[in-house]
């Protein structure tokens, strides 16, 4: 192993070895402690230290890092005290996140480190979105994402780095190449030379180097962030090391043959390092001896707080508070004057009237820009806010709302337009395993609102057609919006930019261009969480949302004998509890109606609070009448026999009679 050591003062050069020290200290002392029992689980990355520490000496300390459950020395570097380190690997409530979360699956912006999910990949569309907002803000700053070789064979791995290509993002990627993920050893993992060599692919750069060289890794880093920052473009770095324990202590290491443990022994990073500093004269037994000494003291002092730290007393209430990141919204109807539009217009007129209140907001989708998106909802828009705001994307959900998380951590709005809500299965696991927890993990909210065309009624079969609404309202952290009406969706979608948490805003294509209704020419907000009283009726409560709201209405103004009260939830997450409730008082008889399919559509919940909650007020079984338990079929005549509208009059009859 070569060192170059030219440029550096003998001042940098022991600074860098006591940045690498230090986690490795760290790491053997919690390996003694996981012995005794004293904590719980350990990712250990012994032998990788140089690539953590290389790379976050390399980059500013404002310059997010994304890193992974082996990158302690990326946490010690950028100055984290130990005492804090500690209480968070402890769980203890002065952690990072109020016990809530393992190891490193934290983030910190005082630190500019945005942690992991268990989901090995999202991270690096994180670091997209950061670096697009660098990008908007024409700021000279990298963000920089890691990734194991396991990693790689990830979907989100492959589209962060072609959103970031395509975009000319200024990203690093670094691959930690350490042989295994887990058990799988690379051979079974990629077949390529290199995995640097993947970069070509995406019009980028690429390069291998030596993990284990600090000096080496800190001159690739640092050269790296001028390339992207000069030339706006991301590059690819893979670092081969190699992983000197199990992928965490309780798998062992009986899959790795013997020979490699001896052959990476000899490649040390800290040993390496130390011997050269030696030779060169920079380096002494008492001043290695000092430095430990040091990292000693800091250890003992923070384990001894985190030992005596107490344990976490639950706070129910608290739990629930910090799923959602406090909106100050002040809803209100404009005095103004209103225009007859479609619901399609509405919809484009609250995005068109965001645009212009929020400097911030980015609208990212497929066909979105030129096209005007596949319903021509954003018709227009890039000749009034431009290219930089108005972003068309590549096919690949999931990294555009990983970087729409990212846009949000740099202070952005965003708004992601799912061509069709039955595409958001592709992107899924950002919105339910990031968007969602982030804020209640580690207090960072999500300012993103996804666009879900949804529904069915215009034979589009089973994959265009779907009423997909109740994936989300299982999530907590989401918000879920679903308007029936003009003035409600323009209202609704601008109070959805306007909280700072993330809203799934389903639209049905049905009433796009079948619906109209006067909408406020002004901006106005509708309160999210709060349903309408759409008619009073005596004899059933019709509690419904989207296009069942205007079956309930045809269905009623068909059968004028029979007097139906229609409850508009408008918001599926959070409901409006009080609504329901008084609905159910006004009659007595309920019918839940919905487009989605019945087991387990949002009926059967609200059927299930409401026989707990207000049974007395009941004079007959909560009903539902939802579509079918099949796919959503193509053919006009079964499309129709699916849906919930050909069985309302049964339900409805069979309450009456009841």
């Amino acid at each position: 192993m070569q060192f170059d050591g030219k440029g550096y003062s003998d001042e940098q050069l022991i600074q860098i070895y006591t940045e690498l020290v230090r986690p490795r200290m760290i790491e053997e002392k919690m390996l003694l402690l996981l012995r005794q029992g004293r904590i719980s689980k350990w990712f250990s990355g012994i032998g990788q230290e140089a690539i953590s520490v290389g790379a976050a000496l390399a980059l500013d300390a404002d310059e997010y890092i994304m890193p992974l459950h082996r990158n302690l020395g990326v946490f010690t570097a950028r100055k984290i005290p130990f005492e804090k380190l500690f209480m968070q690997w402890q769980g203890r409530k002065e952690g990072f996140s109020n016990g809530r979360e393992r190891s490193f699956h934290f983030g910190t912006n005082e630190y500019h480190i945005c942690g992991m999910i268990s989901h090995l990949g999202p991270q690096l569309a994180i670091a997209d979105g950061i670096a697009l907002a660098h990008k908007l803000k024409k700021e000279n700053k990298v963000s920089l994402a890691f990734c194991g070789d396991g990693g790689t064979s990830e979907g989100d791995f492959h589209e962060a780095l072609n959103v970031a290509a395509v975009w000319g993002l200024p990203v690093i990627f670094l691959i930690e190449n350490n042989g295994y993920g887990l058990s799988t050893p690379v051979s079974e993992q990629f077949l390529c030379k290199q995995l640097a060599d993947r970069a070509i692919g995406y019009g980028m750069k690429g390069i291998t180097i030596d993990g284990n060289n600090i000096l080496g890794v800190y001159k690739t880093v640092t050269e790296a962030r001028q390339y992207c920052i000069t030339e706006q473009k991301p590059i690819l770095i893979e670092c081969m090391t190699f992983r000197m324990r199990g992928h965490e202590e309780a798998s062992g290491v009986k899959y790795v043959p013997k020979e490699l443990f001896e052959e990476w022994g000899r490649k040390d990073p800290i040993a390496h390092y130390e011997r050269y500093l030696k030779t060169m004269g920079i380096l002494t037994d008492s001043i290695i001896a000092e430095i430990r000494e040091v990292i000693q003291k800091d250890m003992d002092a923070g384990l001894a707080k985190g030992f005596d730290a107490p344990h976490i007393r639950p706070d129910t209430s608290r739990e629930i508070a910090d799923v959602y990141a406090p909106a100050k919204v002040k809803p209100a109807l404009p005095p103004g004057p209103c225009t007859e539009k479609k619901f399609i217009q509405a919809i484009s007129d609250g995005l068109r009237q965001s645009m212009r209140r929020y400097p911030e907001l980015v609208l990212m989708g497929q066909d979105i820009a030129e096209y005007g998106g596949a319903f021509k909802v954003t018709e227009g828009f890039l000749q009034e806010f431009g290219k930089e705001r108005v972003r068309n994307t590549p096919l690949c959900e999931s990294a555009i709302v990983g970087a729409a998380l990212g846009l949000s951590i740099k202070g952005f709005k965003s708004m992601m337009e799912m061509q069709f809500a039955d595409f958001v299965t592709v992107g899924f696991n950002q919105i339910i395993n990031n968007l969602a927890k982030i804020h209640y993990r580690w207090g960072q909210n999500a300012d993103v609102v996804v666009r879900m065309p949804t529904g069915g009624g215009v034979g589009a079969g089973p994959f265009h057609s779907q009423s997909n609404e109740a994936w989300f309202v299982h999530t907590p952290g989401l918000k879920v919006v679903y308007p029936s009406t003009p003035e409600d969706a323009k209202g609704l979608l601008i109070a959805a930019f306007e909280d700072p948490n993330p809203v799934m805003f389903f639209e049905h294509k049905g009433l796009y261009r079948s619906i109209t209704g006067c909408v406020p020419d002004d901006y106005y907000s509708i309160e999210i969480g709060k349903a309408k009283h759409v008619s009073q009726g005596t004899d059933i409560s019709v509690i419904t949302y989207g296009m069942g709201v205007h079956w309930a209405i045809a269905y009623a103004d068909a059968h004028p004998g029979v007097s139906l009260d229609i409850l508009d939830l408008r918001t599926l997450l959070p409901l409006d509890y009080e609504a329901i409730r008084d609905a159910v008082k006004r009659t007595g008889k309920v019918l839940l109606l919905h487009e989605d399919t019945l087991t387990g559509g949002l009926g059967g919940e609200l059927a299930a609070w409401i026989a707990e909650n207000c049974f007395e007020l009941l004079d007959a079984p909560v009903m539902r009448c939802a579509s079918l338990d099949t796919p959503i079929p193509f053919a006009i005549e079964l499309e129709q026999n699916f849906m919930a509208n050909s069985r309302l009059d049964d339900c409805v009859q069979k309450l009456l009679s009841y």
